[in-house]
């Protein structure tokens, strides 16, 4: 047997406990406009240090920060990961998990990723169904809860143009009518495009957001592996975000070389677009940091050729330094293997006012570093339109004295009474941060 194998079973076999090395520096080192980028540190076998996914014990909640306090405006839920707010104020979940992806669980880092996702609660079939949550007495607990829409495959973005309800499957963007206070859509969607899916679907999750025109609408697509291991052959319209024409479905890549992009947002000061994305991983517990930042029309942001700008990923090849010359260092780090999934604006929320102008994000937790990074919400600070100043944490406490996850936050969206709202799909809740009364 390869030793590369062995070695794994053997890992697997231990119960897919904490190996290989550990980090030398600090989360908060790699962590705003200038992170450290220490020296990659590949290992035969790559540090696997997952928190093993256990729920929320009876009358447990998250830790909130001072001046906030938190609560439940929605329990019970099947695998909540994102959140989009309706004008009449209803939320709508995507109850959603990784569809089937067979090519993708492949070889013997599929296999393992497979065990690992499973151990960290996203191996359980997807609900795919998007729900609607209802708070009418403004008391902070959705009282009201309808199925949506279903029969979806694996959905995650949604946006409101008109009453044109937009929804990101993990293959296609479709299009449902909509009529304000309706509680259930029973309407056959419309395909406005296809999207990157199939039996290799590694970064599955497709987020969509509009313009502020409503003439053109922004969809993300993550990358179909690590770093190009499946050949870049795989990679065709992929790590990625797409400007598609509302009207007709015509698309093209507005951005690109973004490894895995979710969270999109429009800041309010510059009006640009912003995205939240996930680094790469296998080279060390403090490489590479996840990050924010702004997105420019025809970038190109590094991926798989290069991270953080223009350091070289030799792992790749072929190698593209022609590609890489042009690459874009992103605005602001966000601690490596956080997995920063959630970005909203804090326009409209009614915090303190220390969250009055800037970004939260959700902050899903890493499985490739040791220790463990994110398992939480923060907020970014920002000031005329950029970072400006260390996170803020906003919701921790997602990992017990044991290190296992009883939540793990995933979308946030500030609601219509100036909250925000923080889906976590490990502990199956909608969390409410208000300020403290």
């Amino acid at each position: 047997m390869h030793k590369t194998r062995l070695a794994l079973l053997i890992m697997l076999a231990g119960g897919l406990t904490a190996c290989g090395e550990s980090s030398t520096l600090q989360v908060s080192d790699g962590t705003g406009p200038a992170p450290k980028l220490p020296e990659p540190n590949k290992t035969l076998v790559p540090t696997v240090n997952i928190a093993p996914a256990i729920g929320w014990p009876e009358g447990a909640k998250p830790t909130a920060a001072a001046g906030t306090q938190v609560a439940a405006f929605a329990e019970g839920l099947d695998h909540p990961r994102w959140l989009y707010v309706l004008p009449n104020g209803d939320v709508l979940v995507a109850e959603t998990n990784a569809p089937p992806k067979p090519d993708d669980s492949k070889g013997v880092r599929g296999w393992v990723m497979e065990k690992v996702m499973g151990r960290a609660g996203a191996g359980v079939p997807s609900p795919n169904r998007i729900t609607l949550l209802r708070d009418a007495d403004h008391d902070g607990v959705a009282e009201t809860r309808t199925v949506f829409l279903e029969n979806l495959n694996s959905p995650f973005g949604m946006t409101l143009v008109g009453n044109d309800l937009y929804v990101a499957d993990s293959d296609k963007l479709l299009r449902f009518p909509y009529q304000p206070g309706e509680t259930a859509i029973k309407a056959q969607g419309t395909r406005v495009v296809d999207l990157p899916g199939g039996p290799l679907n590694h970064h599955w999750t497709k987020n969509v957001v509009a313009s502020k025109d409503g003439s053109k609408l922004y969809v993300s697509v993550g990358s179909n592996s690590n770093v190009a291991e499946n050949g870049l052959e795989a990679e065709q319209g992929r790590a990625a975000i797409w400007e598609v024409d509302r009207a007709t479905g015509k698309h093209r890549i507005f951005a690109s070389g973004l490894r895995n992009p979710n969270g999109m947002a429009w800041e309010p000061q510059s009006g640009k677009l912003w995205t939240a994305v996930n680094e790469r991983d296998e080279i060390g517990s403090d490489l590479v940091p996840d990050y924010i930042t702004s997105v420019k029309d025809g970038g190109f942001y590094g991926w798989p050729f290069s991270y953080y700008g223009q350091h070289v990923d030799v792992r790749v090849t072929p190698q593209n330094p022609d590609l890489v010359a042009k690459a874009i260092a992103p605005d602001y780090a966000v601690g490596p293997h956080t997995a920063s999934l959630g970005l909203t604006f804090a326009e409209g929320n009614k915090l303190p006012a220390q969250f009055s102008n800037g970004a939260f994000i959700g902050q899903h937790g890493s499985w490739n570093r040791k220790p463990h990074s994110g398992y939480k919400v923060i907020f970014v600070p920002f000031e005329g339109g950029q970072p400006k100043g260390q996170p803020v944490d906003v919701l921790t406490g997602f990992l017990n004295s044991d290190e296992k996850a009883m939540g793990r936050p995933v979308g946030v969206v500030i609601d219509q009474q100036g909250d925000l709202l923080v889906a976590d799909d490990v502990g199956n809740k909608v969390w409410r941060v208000s300020a403290a009364k």
